[in-house]
């Protein structure tokens, strides 16, 4: 019995360490955790076009901020999105802004948010936006301070718990 339990540790073991180095090498790609994003070198995007007709800022407005980028056909952002919104709100000292990627026309992101009835800013990206924050995969999470430093970053599924913790 001891050994089948220290044999199925081992494979659990094995399992997260596969898990994560495969997670260290997709995130290689995305910013670095310690890009400023008004710096200099970095385009601002303090513009950027809504789904309400407005624009948005995707600069931290004194406030910890989530900016999560989805498209409206990816299953994993279908599952994934809720969280983020449960995470929102229960929490007044955080701010999240969605920011639609590859999606063919606004109705499209539309239905999407209004079948998961979000209620934060939803941005509307475009290849520029992609670019700059080097996203290769849906949905990328970035973690913004107050001082606008990128200071986590995920890609993939995330449990509010995750998200909770990456915005601390």
């Amino acid at each position: 019995m001891l050994v089948k339990f220290r044999s199925l540790g081992i494979q659990v073991l094995l399992f997260f360490i596969v898990f994560q180095g495969i997670s260290y090498v997709r995130e290689m790609s995305m910013l670095s955790t310690d890009v400023e994003l008004s710096s200099p070198k970095k385009k601002s995007f303090t513009q950027v076009p809504t789904l309400m007709g407005e624009t948005v800022s995707l600069n931290s407005q004194g406030k910890t901020t989530v900016l999560y980028f989805f498209a409206p056909w990816c299953q994993i952002c279908h599952l994934s999105i809720g969280n983020l919104q449960n995470l929102y709100e229960k929490n007044e000292q955080l701010d999240v802004i969605a920011i639609a990627m590859d999606y063919m026309n606004d109705e499209e992101v539309l239905a999407f948010t209004t079948q998961h009835e979000l209620t934060f800013p939803i941005a509307l990206g475009n290849e520029a936006i992609k670019h700059a924050f080097s996203i290769s995969a849906f949905p990328s999470y970035y973690v913004i301070d107050e001082k606008n430093t990128v200071v986590g970053k995920s890609m993939g599924y995330s449990s509010e718990l995750g998200l909770y913790l990456r915005s601390l």
